[in-house]
């Protein structure tokens, strides 16, 4: 076993590396480092309770690709198209894809507090969660998936194509007009509620 002095801090390239040469003590870093990244992804994406099983698969397939591993984008992002993937074969094996924002915004409302103090703020907040999950809803799977990505996990638009698989110009645009039509949706929204 090698020890590594704490002052010394290894980015993930070298834990790869040491992995793909054989150190499962280097990949069990690894798993423990983007665990939680992993898992949020996972949810958001719509796993739901299926998450760990999700994230489970996803890093018993990326030990396995690990030797085609070339660095050419950040193991966290290549790692998270693992999972992005996993989560699709998941919902195509239930045909269950109508069911991520609502298991996304059960993630938001659960992760997030209210940092208002009053009861009235905490109505107001829960009521703009609750029409930018409907507004999220309603929008086509590959726009909700880039809001995901770019939003909720706050991916760089590099690891956004990375995870979805896209080219960076798809990415551009389609996030453009995704933002455009939530947007629109939250002001139509708006309005009836107050017209």
């Amino acid at each position: 076993m090698t020890v590594i002095p704490p002052e010394v801090p290894l980015d993930d390239e070298e834990f790869v590396t040491r992995a793909q040469a054989g150190d499962r003590e280097a990949y069990e870093f690894l798993v423990a480092r983007h665990t939680a990244s992993a898992y949020r992804t996972a949810v958001l994406l719509g796993a739901g309770s299926d998450a760990e099983d999700v994230i489970q698969e996803a890093f018993v397939k990326a030990y396995r690709k690990l030797s085609r591993y070339r660095g050419e984008s950040s193991f966290r992002s290549w790692l998270l198209a693992i999972v992005a993937n996993e989560t699709r074969n998941l919902h195509r094996s239930r045909d269950r894809r109508h069911g991520l924002v609502l298991r996304a915004a059960r993630w938001v409302s659960s992760a997030s507090e209210v940092a208002e103090d009053d009861a009235v703020g905490g109505v107001l907040a829960g009521e703009r969660r609750a029409a930018l999950v409907r507004a999220l809803r309603s929008l086509p799977a590959k726009d909700r998936e880039v809001i995901v990505c770019r939003y909720f996990l706050d991916l760089s638009e590099e690891e956004t194509v990375t995870m979805l698989g896209w080219p960076r110009g798809t990415v551009k645009s389609r996030t453009s007009r995704a933002l455009v039509k939530l947007r629109g949706l939250l002001a139509t929204e708006k309005a009836s509620r107050h017209g």
